[in-house]
C-alpha cells in the first residue's frame, strides 16, 4: 500500500473515531439516538470500507469499493446536516466535523473518478497494442 493510501486510512480512521465521540455526546432522546445510529453506521463505515478497498483484487474491486465508500461518506454529511438541521446539535459545534466529512467525500469522488480514467487509458492502450500486434 502507497503512502498515500496510508494517510488516507489515518484520516478515516480519525474521521470515523470523532463520529463515534460525537455519537457518545448526543442528547438522550429517541430522535437522537437513531439518527445517531444511522450516522455511526456511514460514519465508521468510510473507514472499514477504504481499508477493504485498499485490499482490493482487482482494479474493477477496488472501484467497486471505492464507490461505497463515497456514498457512506456522502450519507455521513447528510446526517451531519440533518443533525443541525433538526436542532438536535448546534451548528457551530459540527461545523469542523462536516467540513471534514466534505473533504473526505471530495476525495473519494475524485478518487474514483481517476481510476475510472486510468482504466478506460489502460483499456484503450491494451486494445492498441492488441490491434498493432495483429498487422505486423
Amino acid at each position: 500500500m502507497g503512502c498515500k493510501a496510508e494517510v488516507l486510512q489515518k484520516r478515516a480512521t480519525n474521521y470515523a473515531l470523532r463520529i463515534l465521540k460525537l455519537f457518545r455526546s448526543l442528547p438522550n432522546c429517541v430522535e437522537a439516538r437513531i439518527i445517531g445510529q444511522q450516522l455511526l453506521r456511514s460514519g465508521t463505515s468510510v473507514a472499514a470500507n477504504y481499508r477493504a478497498a485498499c485490499r482490493a483484487r482487482s482494479r474493477a474491486d477496488f472501484l467497486y469499493k471505492l464507490g461505497i465508500v463515497e456514498e457512506e461518506a456522502d450519507e455521513s454529511v447528510f446526517w451531519l446536516e440533518f443533525l443541525a438541521d433538526a436542532g438536535l446539535v448546534r451548528q457551530e459545534r459540527l461545523r469542523d466535523l462536516i467540513s471534514e466529512a466534505r473533504q473526505i467525500t471530495a476525495i473519494f469522488v475524485a478518487s474514483r473518478r481517476t481510476v475510472k480514467k486510468n482504466n478506460r487509458q489502460l483499456a484503450i492502450g491494451n486494445r492498441k497494442s492488441r490491434s498493432e500486434g495483429q498487422h505486423d
